[in-house]
């Protein structure tokens, strides 16, 4: 089934739905011929935002944790997908390493690790789980609600290969977006392949790095397909040296605050828009929709109460927010029953591999639907992101979640742009 949109679906969205449609043999060219020049991150999930007049990408997570969620007939997608990137990487390799996320209590995130173990293993890889869980000194099974349990081992490191006591992996994969900081027992691994590199965790990171390449790739792909980029960028500006406990920044905040709305009601003139622009302050670097706020005027961050403050000043792993982006709000109108929906692409390599929406009955259009409260359909997507259908129309399933996929993509490739950017140099 395709959400229900409450906007009438014969605006500018159709309109961009059938561009996609009718350029999609040149859209795959172009992006295969990128993907010949760039290589894509091992894996990746993009929420997007559908507002009836643009379809966004509004965040790109590189280590993500919901591979649980997805359709289950969509694994033979998965396993295909983690082939093609393990050859290119490592095309002899027999045993891979995975770290996940220290969350031993959240069931949700172990079923997530136990779908990633199930993909590799399909892949003809050995697969066990390496823990920097400094307590876990000993293999450790963990119960997992449906009767499955994990086991988590203690990471042995040599002076250039990291593994288990008796397995030594070809490649490592790090589920675990390193928030808290680059371990030093995975720093100087000259001898094997780690994935996503470490410049790609939380402690490098930064979002506005991610959506500056996201322009350059927006850009060009609206001139090939002949349409506003607008429609699929949200305009963004950043402000650093930024502390909410001290009240430092708000100057800063408040203009650029000024200058994204003021783009913005100058694009919802041009397309008559009626709904009121709003901006997203969120920390530039961290995950798990932590340090982020919806703001509809300069005003609104001048002044800021303690319970705000102490919102925006603390992100995942206790560590404080130091720089934020002000990205343009995108309004969602899909909705699942009767709760706002937004979609999110999951992408092994180059390729889509599903997708769910993630719903929350008790926000509105314009908030963030991250946080507690939320659930997942895994089932919403039941049809590929990759098969269009020129016999039906653009909004149809197939060509809805076509669109998904293509902007998806790009945020994809602009992962790729980002990580190239801002690779340490090599020694």
């Amino acid at each position: 089934m395709v959400p229900r949109l409450t906007t009438a679906l014969t605006g500018p969205l159709l309109a961009l739905e059938a561009k996609f449609l009718d350029s999609a043999p040149a859209i795959e060219r172009w992006l295969r011929g990128k993907w010949q020049e760039h290589t894509p991150p091992f894996y990746g999930s993009v929420d997007l935002r559908n507002s009836g007049v643009k379809l966004a990408p509004v965040d790109m997570n590189l280590f993500p944790g919901g591979f649980n969620n997805l359709n289950s007939a969509f694994l033979p997608l998965c396993v295909q997908a983690a082939m093609s990137a393990i050859d290119k990487i490592c095309p002899n390799a027999k045993s891979l390493l995975l770290i996940p996320e220290n969350h031993t209590r959240n069931t949700f995130y172990l079923q997530n690790v136990a779908q990633l173990v199930k993909i590799l293993q399909l892949t003809g890889l050995d697969v066990r789980l390496g823990t920097l869980i400094p307590e876990i000194d000993r293999p450790t099974e963990v119960d997992l609600p449906n009767g499955a349990k994990l086991v988590l081992e203690p990471l042995v490191r040599t002076k250039y290969r990291l593994g288990l006591n008796g397995f030594d992996p070809c490649a490592i994969l790090l589920n675990n977006d390193l928030s808290a900081g680059i371990p030093e027992i995975l720093q100087n691994l000259n001898e094997q392949f780690v994935l996503p590199p470490l410049h790609a965790g939380w402690a490098v990171r930064r979002k506005s790095n991610h959506f500056t390449a996201y322009d350059e790739v927006a850009d060009e792909f609206a001139k090939l397909v002949g349409i506003d980029p607008w429609q699929i960028n949200p305009y963004f500006s950043v402000c650093s040296s930024v502390n909410f406990h001290e009240r430092q920044g708000e100057e800063c905040l408040a203009s650029n605050v000024d200058a994204v709305l003021t783009l913005i009601r100058e694009k919802y003139k041009e397309y008559g828009i009626e709904e009121t622009p709003y901006v997203v302050v969120k920390a530039d670097a961290g995950t798990y929709g932590m340090g982020v706020m919806t703001v509809k005027s300069a005003a609104e961050v001048i002044g800021l109460n303690r319970k705000q403050r102490n919102k925006m000043s603390v992100i995942k792993e206790g560590l404080e927010v130091s720089q934020v982006i002000i990205q343009e709000g995108v309004h969602t109108h899909e909705r699942v029953s009767d709760g706002v929906a937004e979609p999110v692409v999951y992408m092994i390599d180059r390729y889509v591999v599903g997708g769910f929406y993630r719903v929350h009955s008790g926000r509105g259009a314009d908030e963030n639907l991250n946080a507690p409260g939320m659930h997942f359909e895994p089932l919403a997507f039941e049809t590929s992101c990759c098969l269009p259908d020129q016999c039906q129309n653009p909004d149809a399933a197939p060509n809805r979640f076509y669109a998904y996929g293509v902007v998806a993509r790009l945020a994809q490739l602009a992962a790729s742009l980002e990580l190239e950017n801002t690779a340490p140099p090599e020694d």
